[in-house]
């Protein structure tokens, strides 16, 4: 009765359009109500879940990500990228892919990426030609690696989740899948460049362009390399690692840069606050939420069905990922990664996968979610951002989304893609 009650009410509020985070707090609320369950263990199951040290990295990592946007970080990217791609056929396509993705070393968002440097991007791509639809589905699908590539909110969640893994394990494991997909999303473009003769903007730099460009462009770049590799080093935590993040952008955006004021920040602060707030509440809530599906023993229950099917560890991802990605559509990342991994995670170590390569699995899929057609959270920003009927940005869509599910299907028959940089680095 518990569980019909958590996932029946679960259900029914999303339909009703309540969103995901009052959706979960009500349907735990309900079902702890139908077995009467304490209602203090609600507000304790929430409290305990974002009692973390680790998760203190969470509100640092989005003020810096702020503080570095402030600092007209998307526009010295951008030159930085054009420099190398402007001038190609589908050149501000390709210079769209590759900001993106150097600014996902930094915003560690998709949401962040999208609404930040995408709408400059898409403005950009549609007073040379593009059709508004294609700019704004480029921008969507290459969103999506925000959270993939390091520093990665969701990777911290996950490790919280999931002990066998270390956020410095996750964060080395997402760089390879996480240029996989702008890989193929530049393929894509080139393709449709060629097509539709998109043609690239100006010509090749000059060698002074090229140096002052890129000496421009250095500390921002050195962002991520400067948390991956403090933290590899030892001589911060993740945690520690944040705050870092923090120091190291305001000195950039303030003194290096000289376009971050003083009078920005309390703009800047409230965004972070909010944006923290936000997420702490999903993490909390969906904490409960776990809670009541362990009281409800139904891991327990599923991990038992599964291993009476017999099932190979391959048969088991590909199970998983149509799971998560039919999933996906419905949850945010965030959520799902809390209620699902505590679920998952012991039944693929259990088949002896890497717990590794499952947790990529996991985050890819629960990303990709964010772009799955009707429900897509990124789809919403970036319709709004683009001025693109959703339909339009669907269709346009629908080729790389495609795309990506071959680069989840090459992750999940190919666990090096994502084990090589931990294990090369010896973490795990």
């Amino acid at each position: 009765m518990i569980t019909t009650t958590l996932f029946g009410s679960l259900v029914l509020f999303l339909a009703l359009g309540v969103p995901v985070a009052f959706a979960i707090g009500a349907a735990t609320f309900s079902a702890m109500a139908v077995q009467g369950l304490p209602y203090i263990s609600l507000v304790q199951k929430m409290f305990t879940g974002i009692d973390s040290f680790p998760l203190m990295a969470m509100p640092f990592f989005l003020l810096a990500a702020e503080l570095m946007t402030g600092g007209a970080l998307a526009h010295v990217l951008l030159r930085f990228a054009a420099m190398f791609v402007g001038h190609r056929r589908g050149g501000l396509g390709h210079t769209n892919i590759l900001t993106l993705t150097f600014f996902s070393g930094i915003s560690g968002s998709a949401l962040a990426d999208a609404a930040g440097p995408g709408a400059i991007l898409i403005r950009m791509m549609r007073n040379s030609g593009y059709p508004p639809a294609y700019a704004a589905a480029l921008t969507a699908a290459t969103a999506v690696v925000g959270p993939i590539i390091p520093p990665s909110i969701i990777m911290i969640i996950y490790a919280i989740q999931d002990q066998r893994v270390s956020v410095l394990g996750l964060f080395w494991a997402g760089v390879i899948p996480g240029l996989m997909i702008s890989g193929v999303l530049l393929g894509y473009n080139a393709w449709i460049s060629r097509r539709m003769n998109y043609r690239g903007e100006g010509g090749p730099p000059t060698l002074a362009e090229i140096v002052s460009t890129t000496w421009r462009a250095v500390p921002a770049l050195l962002l991520p390399v400067l948390i991956v590799g403090g933290i590899h080093s030892g001589a911060f935590t993740p945690t520690e690692a944040s705050v870092v993040a923090v120091v190291y952008a305001l000195a950039v955006g303030r003194w290096v840069y000289g376009t971050l004021t003083w009078a920005m920040l309390p703009g800047i602060l409230t965004r972070s606050a909010l944006l923290t707030a936000s997420v702490l509440l999903i993490v909390a809530i969906s904490s409960s939420f776990a809670w009541v599906l362990t009281y409800a023993q139904v891991p327990q229950a599923l991990a038992a069905w599964i291993g009476s099917l017999d099932l190979s560890p391959i048969a088991f991802l590909i199970g998983v990922n149509i799971f998560l990605l039919l999933f996906g559509i419905f949850i945010e990342p965030l959520p799902g990664v809390m209620v699902l991994v505590p679920i998952l995670a012991p039944m693929a170590a259990a088949l002896g996968i890497d717990p590794i390569q499952f947790a990529i699995i996991v985050i890819v899929n629960l990303t990709m979610g964010l772009i799955t057609p009707p429900v897509g959270g990124l789809l919403f920003i970036v319709s709004l951002v683009a001025k693109v009927p959703m339909s339009a940005l669907s269709r346009a869509l629908m080729p790389m989304l495609a795309l990506q599910i071959l680069v989840l299907l090459a992750l999940t028959l190919v666990p090096a893609f994502s084990t090589f940089l931990p294990h090369l680095m010896g973490r795990h």
